[in-house]
């Protein structure tokens, strides 16, 4: 089976063609990403309006080159995908339209696909790994820890309470004036600096359950630097690194509890997955890889390239949707949000 698969939920324009052999072993055929981070980086964070605009602008030679890269035309497709949500709904509603367009015209199976999903499933993918696993999804607007059994089946173990990690990077950079975006311009601070060098807090940690907190750090980020008399690039890198290293140790701390939840409802411990944005950080991977390690069990982690939005992780979850015999209706609304928990699967249906 193959897919062609659009991705327009913030402020990547995304178009792949992915193919499906055998049971679960996957191909991207391509996998096609235009950034817009030079239209948004003047206002510091994306501008929705600027970004659906984009997305409107540049969909249809994506589209054009996704297929022309994989060496195939309209006619070798068995399904035709798009980010149903969540996300910034102008992006959405273009992405979504174009898919329906196309499927409608070609007489094709569309599917809406949830873009939590699309992370939770990268990494069989990328790995082929089997059912059950326990991901942590840590993006610019997710932090979540999810039980992963099947497709559809997803038990949410613990969330952030305030701010996604991947925010608290975001504005970590504007308060250190490193730039947009915010988590590579972080880490690239933070390897000239020493993660000792300023105390931070580690919110949540040592408490019980799988949930989250950044608020406090990033207000802590914010009075260190307000009280430093003499605010340079090393002072700048010394806080990139100590917050960088509070958030590491926070993650490995909630993903510790979640490992032994994840245990004692499936009596298995891990694999370990980590997706999304904040996945490509390497302090973050790691800090998880040596807690993996340390509780017998392996992280998995997809390529740089598919942990950050793209189109081929849409395709892959549309396969795994479409062998199941699932697929969407063409009047199916996008959805600014979109829980994973509350998706279901073939056995639901």
């Amino acid at each position: 089976m193959i897919v062609l698969a659009i991705e327009t939920s913030c402020d990547e324009t995304a178009a792949a063609v992915v193919a499906r052999d055998g049971a679960a072993t996957g191909r991207v055929l391509s996998n096609v990403v235009l950034s817009q981070l030079a239209e948004h980086r003047p206002f510091g964070g994306v501008v929705p309006e600027i970004a659906a605009r984009s997305h409107l602008d540049h969909l249809d030679s994506l589209v054009q080159r996704a297929l022309d890269e994989a060496g195939l035309g309209f006619d070798a497709l068995d399904g035709v995908a798009a980010t149903g949500g969540p996300g910034l709904i102008g992006g959405v509603f273009v992405g979504s339209m174009t898919a329906k367009a196309i499927a409608a015209a070609r007489g094709l199976p569309f599917l809406a696909v949830n873009h939590l999903e699309g992370h939770a499933l990268t990494a069989r993918l990328t790995d082929g790994l089997a059912f059950p696993y326990l991901l942590l999804l840590v993006s610019g607007g997710h932090c979540q820890l999810v039980e992963v059994a099947g497709i559809g089946r997803y038990r949410r173990l613990g969330g952030t309470v305030d701010d996604a990690v991947g925010e608290a990077f975001d504005k970590t950079a504007k308060l250190l004036d490193l730039g947009y975006p915010g988590g590579p311009a972080v880490e690239r601070a933070a390897r000239g600096g020493d993660p000792r060098a300023v105390k931070l807090p580690r919110p949540m940690a040592g408490k019980p359950g799988c949930d989250f907190s950044f608020s406090g750090l990033k207000t802590a980020v914010r009075q260190a630097r307000q009280q430093l008399a003499l605010f340079d690039d090393q002072a700048a890198a010394d806080l990139a690194a100590s917050f960088q290293a509070a958030v590491a140790d926070v993650l490995a701390d909630r993903c510790g509890h979640a490992l032994d939840s994840f245990a004692a409802d499936t009596g298995q411990r891990g694999p370990l997955v980590v997706a999304g944005g904040v996945a490509a950080n390497q302090v973050l991977r790691a800090r998880l890889r040596h807690l993996s390690a340390s509780q017998g069990t392996r992280l998995i982690a997809p390529p740089l390239d598919l942990c950050t939005d793209n189109a081929a992780m849409i395709g892959w979850a549309a396969l795994e949707r479409l062998a199941l015999g699932l697929s969407d209706p063409l009047d199916f609304a996008p959805k600014p949000r979109w829980p994973l928990e509350s998706l279901t699967g073939a056995a639901d249906t």
